[in-house]
């Protein structure tokens, strides 16, 4: 019998699609694809009407199951919800606005995580799924901790980790912003040095954002077999 492939899921909650925050996403899809998963992106900007949590709790009624759970609102972001509910993997990006990911991120994760949420203590963990954030910044590396940033994008990953019970983080810094730099009111470094920062370590991000993908998929390969 052939042996069922990893599936995996990439959702973008970037509303440049093809910005550094999709970059990161098709790369790490790219190291997912090699390891021999099958592989899906979404970007978050083109559902009508996406919105979180509605906090009607009919996830959380008893009865509830909590190994296969999915949304029960079947609006326009429910199709998505439910491709993420049958992938062994998901990553999310976003960049960073602000300290926290975009909203479009937010309103993902909301309606992702709280089916899966349990209130019941010492609730056994069940049916585990890899999870991990890609988040882009115009920051620096060295801004994470003055700005919190650690803590405030930490937030969603550890939610991550706590409800299905793997969940990582791949920051991206100091990132090229604009196309156009010259059109821009912008004074906070020469372009320059933002162009010379960009040839010199994005290729580096975007190798470990497709390392990130492999990784991934081999975990859950392995946590399937075992």
């Amino acid at each position: 019998m052939e042996e069922k492939k990893i599936k995996v899921l990439l959702v973008n909650g970037s509303p440049r699609p093809n910005h550094n925050t999709g970059k990161a996403l098709k790369a790490a899809m790219e190291g997912a694809i090699e390891a021999g998963a099958e592989a899906e992106l979404i970007n978050l900007y083109t559902i009508k009407n996406l919105k979180g949590c509605y906090s009607c709790f009919r996830c959380q009624r008893k009865g509830f199951s909590k190994v296969d759970p999915v949304c029960c609102i079947k609006d326009e972001t429910w199709p998505y919800l439910d491709k993420a509910r049958e992938a062994d993997v998901v990553i999310v990006g976003s960049p960073n606005y602000f300290g926290y990911p975009t909203g479009e991120f937010r309103a993902f994760l909301e309606r992702f995580l709280f089916p899966k949420f349990s209130y019941i203590k010492n609730a056994p963990l069940v049916n585990p799924k890899n999870t991990a954030c890609i988040f882009t910044m115009n920051a620096p590396e060295e801004y994470m901790v003055p700005g919190h940033y650690d803590i405030l994008l930490g937030t969603s990953v550890e939610n991550c980790k706590h409800i299905y019970g793997f969940g990582e983080a791949l920051y991206i810094n100091f990132t090229y912003q604009f196309d156009d730099y010259s059109q821009m009111a912008f004074d906070y470094v020469p372009e320059e040095v933002k162009r010379e920062y960009r040839d010199k370590h994005f290729p580096e991000d975007l190798n470990r954002a497709k390392a990130l993908g492999k990784r991934l998929v081999e975990e859950a390969k392995q946590r399937k077999n075992s």
